[in-house]
């Protein structure tokens, strides 16, 4: 809940934090010097600055598709695969950075059970659910691109599952030998619908991307492959589209005939790289 974690928060604007940090309740978010921010109905708070644009953020429509699609447990290894990582790093702290409906947080807190988690999306729609993903999880609305309302090396570990990321302010998070954990697609990741149905590829310098983003701040840990074959629906192809960045850039008259045309069910390859990095001691 909100209140587990409301110390591990900072003021977006003013950024106080150490000695009087926030401070919760009638509904809100306080910090030292007068800085409000509401907390909704559903129980997460919103520390996006006055004027702060949610217009990359999932839509209610691309929420429903990936609670129903993750609900399913079509990617349960990768949530697996997150939670023995985050259980070997003994971690009592764990921050998920565009975490959705709070999926592979939850999964994570299941394994750990003395540890507590936030949940941190640009997306309202998608933390009305991470707000209530797991009893010992709070959410709070913030863009990853811009400083984040966490103090001071507060994370023992940080999530990046098909997120983005600022290896700065990651690095600012965690506390010194604090890991990241992030979960990217390789190149055959989806690849029985990418081609058919017209998606998004994976960018072919994928790995050097994050390496560049991300090496400056943090050192680089070790990587491990996890590929299965999950066999889906019509419908859940449908939504596994509607879950991801495709959803923007698909037509969806073009995608529902071309779905008509596959096999059902399909059988389609789920292959990602969980990558980690720590944040050197001193």
């Amino acid at each position: 809940m909100l209140h587990d974690v409301t110390s591990w928060l900072r003021c977006p604007i003013c950024g106080a934090a150490d000695d009087d940090g926030l401070t919760l309740g009638q509904g809100a978010l306080r910090c030292p010097a007068g800085h409000s921010f509401d907390v909704a109905k559903q129980g997460y708070a919103n520390l996006l600055p006055g004027g702060a644009h949610t217009g990359t953020g999932d839509t209610a429509a691309m929420v429903a598709a990936r609670v129903d699609f993750l609900g399913a447990g079509h990617y349960l290894p990768i949530a697996d695969a997150l939670a023995k990582a985050v259980s070997a790093a003994a971690a009592e702290r764990v921050v998920d950075l565009g975490a959705g409906t709070g999926y592979y947080l939850a999964r994570v807190l299941d394994a750990v059970p003395g540890a507590s988690g936030l949940a941190l999306d640009i997306s309202k729609f998608a933390l009305r659910r991470a707000a209530k993903a797991h009893p010992r999880a709070g959410a709070v609305v913030c863009d990853a691109w811009q400083p984040l309302p966490l103090r001071d090396g507060v994370a023992d570990v940080v999530l990046n599952v098909f997120a983005p990321r600022r290896g700065e302010e990651i690095r600012r998070v965690l506390r010194p030998g604090g890991e990241l954990l992030v979960v990217s697609p390789n190149r055959s990741h989806l690849g029985e619908l990418v081609g058919t149905l017209g998606l998004l590829g994976v960018d072919e310098r994928k790995d050097e991307r994050l390496a560049m983003a991300l090496n400056p701040y943090l050192a680089p840990a070790g990587a491990s492959e996890h590929t299965f074959t999950v066999k889906l629906t019509h419908a859940e192809v449908a939504t596994v589209v509607g879950m991801g960045p495709s959803a923007w850039h698909t037509d969806a008259d073009a995608l529902a005939v071309r779905i008509a045309a596959l096999p059902d069910p399909v059988e389609v390859t789920a292959s990602v790289t969980v990558s980690r990095f720590v944040r050197p001691r001193g």
